[in-house]
Formats: C-alpha cells, structure tokens, sequence
C-alpha cells in the first residue's frame, strides 16, 4: 500500500496540474458585449423541424440547437434559448432582450440597418407548392394573377418573394409556418412559398398533399446567417471564427447530416 501511494499522489497532482490549466485557459467573455454576463442568450423560432424544433419532451433539438450547444461550450458560457414567433426575432435582437437570433436568416438590406449578420451557416432553396393535382401551369406568371392566394412566414424573406415575384397575388402571412402549410392544405390558399427543407418535413409527415411546383428555376437560393445586436462586432467576429472552424473541421456537416437527413449543400469558403 505504501508502495502505490507515490503514484496515487502523482495521478492526483497530474489531475490538478490539468484542471488548473483547463481553468486559466478559459476563454475571456468580458468583451463580448453580452446580455447576461456569463450566458449566451439566443432568440429561436423552435417550429421549423428538422432544423430547430421542440422534441416530445419539449427540449430545443434539431441542427441549429446543436452548434449552438457546442459553441456555448466552447466559450464556456452557458446556453440560454428564449423561443418566440418570428416576427418577434428581430425586434427582441434591436431591444437587447438575447445576444444571437439563430433561425438561418437571409441577408436584406432593410435587416442589415438593425442587426449585424455573422456568417453563413445554414442553405437555403425557397420553392412555390401547391395542392396535389392542382392545374395551374409551372410558371410565375401563371401564379401572378388577381385571385391566387399565396402563403408564407410572417416578416420571412418567403413573404416578400411573394411580394416581388407575384404582386398580383394575394399574399396571406402566417405567425407560424404549420399554419401557412394547413391554409393551402384546406384549400383556403393556393400555394405557399417556403424553404425546400421546411417543405421535405412536412411532405414525410403528410404524404400526398401538397406539391412542388416545377418552375424553371427555385425562387431563390441563399444562405441563412447568425444574426447579433448592430454595434457588437467582436461577438460577431468570434462566432464568425467558430463557424468557420468547425466549418473547415467537418463538423457542420455532420451535424447537418444527423440533424437534417441528408448532405449538406456547400458553405461559401472561410
């Protein structure tokens, strides 16, 4: 016993040589001009599966709730998610309520004079759907007509692809994105412009119902970006360095992969 003792106090010292440099290595958060010293707070929109939902537990989960977890870890801050409708987003970032809205938002203009974008993290192609064997043609002019009802997010970059592509249609905004699905699948609407992503979930769950319409080419194809508080450039930057590294070490991709179910789409280079 009095044997093993030298190396049971070594093993112990070992330990605490490693906790003690695990502990000065923490990273300084001091300067990142968060809401809540300590935390990092993020503005979600958990209605969106596979991206980011509530499970049966009513747990955030999907793919955008992942990197979060692990870039919160790796700050050493603790994670915070303060779920609310989408149009709640923005104007919650502007009042200073969180430090990070993550829901994959599109870069436009009228955004960037109130918040600042962090880096791409999420793809995006938005597409027109219609009820199955509906019979008018695959082309905008086609769904551009007085009469059409069209649905969308409230306040999404969908709602004013409907605005700018079909201005003769009545677009009809939704607070939740089911709800604009539910409103063409009724028939009280025509079609829903929406993500190709937020489409694929709702067709595995309810085959047969709606579908793509074929048009020559998607609405639009872009890339959804952290968004954070207009002025805090250095918690911009640090995020933007974290996506990036985890960008070019593989791991977005397997966590799109698992989260997503299927290959994710390629990232601008870093």
């Amino acid at each position: 016993m009095r044997k093993k003792l030298p190396i049971l106090l070594s093993t112990v010292l070992a330990l605490s040589l490693i906790l003690i440099g695990s502990a000065s290595a923490k990273e300084d958060t001091s300067k990142l001009g968060l809401v809540k010293p300590g935390s990092l707070v993020v503005g979600m929109t958990l209605q969106f599966p596979p991206q980011m939902y509530l499970n049966s537990r009513g747990e955030p989960a999907g793919y955008d709730y992942e990197l979060l977890k692990r870039a919160a870890r790796d700050l050493g801050l603790k994670l915070e998610i303060k779920n609310m409708d989408f149009s709640g987003l923005i104007p919650g970032l502007v009042a200073k309520q969180f430090d990070l809205v993550s829901v994959g938002l599109g870069k436009n203009p009228d955004r960037e004079k109130s918040i600042l974008y962090v880096r791409e993290y999420m793809p995006y192609s938005t597409i027109l759907i219609s009820r199955k064997g509906d019979k008018t043609g695959a082309t905008i002019d086609a769904w551009n007509v007085a009469g059409k009802k069209i649905t969308a997010l409230q306040g999404s970059l969908a709602a004013t692809a409907v605005k700018t592509n079909m201005p003769k249609a009545t677009l009809v905004e939704f607070p939740q994105q089911d709800a604009a699905f539910l409103e063409v699948v009724s028939g009280r609407a025509d079609a829903i412009i929406a993500e190709a992503n937020l489409y694929g979930f709702f067709n595995k769950n309810n085959p047969g119902l709606l579908t793509q319409v074929k048009l020559a080419k998607n609405i639009r194809d872009y890339y959804g970006h952290w968004t954070v508080q207009l002025g805090n450039d250095s918690l911009k930057l640090r995020l933007a360095d974290w996506l990036c590294d985890k960008q070019e070490s593989g791991l977005l991709k397997a966590v799109f992969q698992q989260q997503m179910g299927y290959k994710q789409p390629a990232l601008p280079k870093c």
